[in-house]
């Protein structure tokens, strides 16, 4: 799975709103929509937000492993 396939399903399990997590990256929702689509790569900073906010590794986020693993 591709890392914004995995960020657009996190968000929908959260009930979030593409604009919420927009608001949370401080960025535009026109910005996080081309995260989610995979048109533009999301700058590793965005990456770490969304880590600490869904309380998942990295790895998960980026769709290296399945399982979700809590931050530790």
């Amino acid at each position: 799975m591709e890392y914004y396939d995995r960020i657009r399903q996190l968000r929908i399990q959260n009930n979030e709103t593409q604009k919420e997590i927009a608001v949370l990256l401080q960025t535009s929702q026109q910005a996080y929509m081309k995260y989610e689509k995979g048109v533009n790569e999301m700058p590793i900073r965005r990456i770490i937000v969304l880590c600490r906010h869904y309380n998942v590794s990295a790895d998960y986020l980026l769709g290296l492993i399945d399982e979700p693993k809590p931050l530790t």
